[in-house]
């Protein structure tokens, strides 16, 4: 069975959505599935390259950063992944389409089940559902409302990454035919170390953006000055530069250290020398870096939204605190500063909530399941099972 998943980020281009298919990719060519991606260009990547055992494909979308694109650089990609899928769809047709993000990616599916009757899946990432990240996205998802909505409506199947995505798709759609399938985790790459849990070390791993309500963990940090802590942030984007300001103005310039975007080994080395993860965003879909965090056995601090609060027990794996509370997240920041051991009891908690429910190969079962029941086999296929590829086109 030949599937094609379109995402206009792959690695090692952008964050979390980009991770995620690549990981799903590799799980389904492990079942024996003849994998294809498409994705944008950047830079000198190859336009044509094996990965893992995938068939990697990048066309050109103007995309100039390694992190994000802009709102231009996602309507080149959507307008060009869908006339290079059209022109692919008649020696190169595939069984199934898995299109990351409605838009842009979803537009390509859709033709070509307009054309050939290819059968497509929707995975919505948070950016594309409308009401998400109002503050960012109002009037984008107004002019894009249509368009998504016909995306979504001839879609054999949109799967959100989260409870509360999908309660926002429902929301936008009422009569859309939706699944919930969680992000997943490499828990052999994000193994829980041996650490020292004194002094507290604290880690924040994402986009520097509004949505991620940093503004908020330094304002609560500002008021625990008197505890012993130290904050790295890995990551970049366009609120560094008011970050740096607020670190002057609550005067804790000495102990936040800015980290820039890591190489997967440095960041796997971050998560293993800190001792507890703050995560205060304000909207999610379901974020891969709680995700690592908690395979990796740290304890984490995060906001009571979608994916959060899914993936989070409070009081058990960490806390979970109302958004725009920066006295609640300082509250609950002082707790833990404190008690070396709650972090490690938590941490430890984390590691075993993400083993029993968020491994790679259990979500990438559901998807192979969904998969199978749409592609030319029925789900009760050997496809589902065997390690052997059964055709390849």
């Amino acid at each position: 069975m030949r599937i094609l998943i379109i995402n206009s980020e792959y690695p090692p281009i952008g964050g979390g959505a980009g991770n995620a298919s690549a990981h799903l990719a590799r799980e389904l060519v492990a079942a024996g599935l003849d994998v294809h991606v498409l994705t944008a260009a950047y830079a000198d990547l190859p336009r044509r390259e094996p990965r893992d055992g995938v068939d990697v494909r990048r066309i050109w979308a103007f995309r100039r950063k390694l992190d994000r694109s802009s709102a231009i650089e996602q309507i080149i990609f959507m307008l060009v992944s869908t006339l290079r899928t059209i022109f692919l769809l008649p020696r190169e047709r595939p069984d199934v389409i898995v299109a990351f993000f409605g838009i842009p990616s979803g537009l390509a599916a859709w033709a070509a089940n307009i054309l050939a009757g290819v059968p497509y899946i929707v995975s919505l990432r948070g950016g594309d559902v409308p009401g998400f990240r109002p503050y960012d996205f109002a009037r984008y998802h107004r002019m894009a409302a249509p368009l998504i909505r016909m995306i979504w409506r001839r879609a054999a199947m949109t799967v959100a990454n989260s409870d509360g995505l999908a309660e926002l798709a429902r929301a936008f759609e009422p009569g859309v035919p939706l699944r919930v399938i969680p992000n997943g985790v490499d828990l052999a790459y994000y193994a829980s170390p041996t650490r020292a849990w004194s002094p507290p070390r604290l880690l924040f791993v994402g986009r520097l953006v509004y949505q991620k309500g940093l503004d908020l963990l330094f304002k609560a940090l500002g008021a625990l000055k008197s505890h012993p802590w130290e904050l790295w942030l890995v990551g970049d984007g366009p609120q560094r530069t008011r970050l740096e300001l607020l670190a002057e103005k609550y005067q804790i310039t000495e102990r936040v250290r800015f980290e820039n975007w890591l190489t997967d080994k440095a960041l796997l080395k971050k998560y293993q020398q800190a001792n507890l993860f703050v995560f205060p965003s304000r909207h999610e879909g379901m974020p891969n870096a709680v995700l690592e965090a908690m395979a990796c056995g740290l304890p984490v601090i995060a906001t009571r939204i979608a994916g959060n609060e899914e993936l989070v027990i409070n009081g058990e794996t960490g806390l979970l605190l109302p958004t725009e509370d920066a006295d609640a997240l300082q509250d609950a920041l002082a707790r833990l500063l404190t008690d070396a051991r709650e972090r490690e009891r938590m941490g430890a908690a984390g590691r075993a909530r993400v083993e029993a429910h968020y491994a790679w190969s259990q979500i990438a079962a559901q998807y192979l399941k969904l998969i199978g029941s749409l592609g030319p086999f029925s789900s009760s296929s050997p496809i589902l099972t065997t390690k052997t590829p059964r055709h390849k086109g």
